[in-house]
């Protein structure tokens, strides 16, 4: 995008405000960038880990695979999950606050004795499952702040302000010509002025 401006003292001054508005946000925006970076690196390596543990779990899940065909899946759900949120380098993030299951009350005597040893293990399940959800939301939430601001960076870096700068040099140039100008014809003047006076 060309940078429309005029040849005169307002426009230089313009220029000049916008430019130095976008060459202090530019540190910033880099700071912001970095620490975006760094977000989403994080949040990547935090979900590795919980896919980890997610396996770890299903992996003993299996074991009892005989045990779980018997099991009434119907008796627990999550009924629903408190969500808090924080501000993490300027962006918005959700996080899981609470999780509230709903479970059906189940004879203890008619049922077998591990039910409750399943409950708490489909509750340690889900709840990796629903962190693991979150996580990826934050990750990807980061990745797009960092991608506008990388945009931005670049907007401002390779684009605008040397946009600025160039048409701040031209509006110097034209006015320095001008006063050259007005210099010499001055002196013209004067020197005609002198050379009729004397004769």
């Amino acid at each position: 995008m060309a940078i429309i401006f005029q040849y005169n003292k307002t426009s230089l001054q313009y220029l000049q405000k916008q430019m130095d508005t976008r060459l202090k946000a530019l540190p910033v925006l880099k700071n912001k960038e970095s620490a975006l970076r760094l977000e989403v690196k994080k949040a990547k390596n935090e979900i590795h880990d919980i896919d980890l543990a997610l396996e770890s779990e299903k992996s003993k899940l299996h074991e009892m695979a005989g045990l779980w065909q018997d099991f009434d899946m119907s008796l627990i759900q999550v009924e629903n999950v408190t969500v808090e949120s924080t501000m993490l380098a300027g962006v918005k993030i959700p996080k899981p606050a609470d999780i509230h299951y709903k479970i059906k009350n189940f004879s203890l005597f008619s049922k077998p004795h591990w039910y409750g040893d399943g409950i708490e293990i489909l509750k340690n399940l889900s709840s990796i499952v629903i962190d693991k959800e979150f996580l990826t939301r934050k990750m990807l939430l980061l990745d797009k702040a960092r991608k506008k601001t990388t945009q931005k960076v670049n907007l401002y870096e390779k684009n605008q302000i040397p946009e600025y700068d160039q048409a701040i040099k031209k509006i110097k140039r034209f006015m320095e010509d001008e006063e050259n100008l007005a210099k010499s014809s001055q002196k013209i003047l004067k020197n005609k002025l002198q050379n009729i006076a004397e004769s």
